[in-house]
């Protein structure tokens, strides 16, 4: 069985203003910079390749490259991210010399560069008899009560052993599960993906599993693709309405 691992990989954040709770979020000021510039640094601060963002709009470009970034124009009337980004990944290497693709999102401004290294490890790691994944991702343990029951968070349900740091997915939901006491696990939406898996992935026709929970990793799953979960401490702040807005604009500035 082949274990070898992706050596070369690429970071690709997709970016586009059009956002219904947020509108230009990828722009909004956080200490004097575009909040995408500070998405962007983090990448970078996590030393393991290029870092691209997939820009749906010229302002987006044109704030990257000012900050010193390189972006790729990409279509605007593209579906979901993982569409964006591989647009840009083909754009940007179409030799395919990358054989890994991260997607990170454009709204984790706090992002720690360690959580994105993970995603990126896990995939040359796995159980000994089993194929390495095609895709990976992260999920923290639920500490707050009220997340067990909101739609708006997202549980991974992962096939992992006791005191395990990682294990395989078998599916994602907006429900409460898995029954019964144990840990429930919060998915962080930020995916690994060998390069032929993106190329796969994006190929396949939208699965009824994925517009039923509206989550679109479900058609990997569907499809038989394996997608590795690796835990991390904390889930990290992500800025989805104003008010994360102003929060973020306040830790970031509690740390500096």
């Amino acid at each position: 069985m082949n274990r070898h691992g992706p050596k070369n990989p690429i970071i690709v954040i997709p970016a586009r203003l059009a956002s219904t709770r947020l509108p230009d979020k990828p722009l909004a000021d956080l200490a004097g910079e575009p909040m995408i510039v500070h998405v962007w640094r983090r990448a970078v601060e996590a030393d393991l390749g290029p870092v691209v963002v997939a820009s749906g709009d010229q302002e987006i470009t044109a704030a990257v490259e000012a900050a010193g970034g390189r972006a790729v124009a990409t279509r605007a009337d593209h579906p979901s991210g993982s569409d964006r980004v591989h647009e840009a990944v083909c754009l940007v290497d179409p030799d395919h010399r990358h054989d890994a693709v991260i997607n990170l999102q454009g709204d984790l401004p706090l992002l720690e560069p360690a959580a994105i290294r993970a995603v990126y490890e896990q995939l040359s790691l796995g159980e000994d008899d089993q194929p390495l994944p095609d895709m990976t991702t992260l999920a923290a343990v639920i500490a707050d009560d009220r997340e067990h029951t909101d739609p708006n968070v997202v549980k991974a349900v992962i096939s992992i052993a006791k005191d395990a740091l990682a294990g395989q997915a078998l599916y994602f939901t907006r429900a409460t599960v898995p029954w019964g006491d144990g840990a429930r696990y919060h998915h962080i939406g930020i995916y690994g993906y060998r390069r032929e898996a993106l190329e796969r992935f994006v190929a396949l026709p939208p699965s009824p599993l994925e517009l039923r929970e509206r989550l679109e990793q479900l058609r990997a799953l569907e499809a038989g693709m394996r997608i590795r979960v690796a835990l991390v401490d904390t889930v990290p702040f992500g800025v989805d309405t104003p008010a994360d807005l102003e929060r973020a604009r306040t830790l970031i500035a509690n740390a500096t």
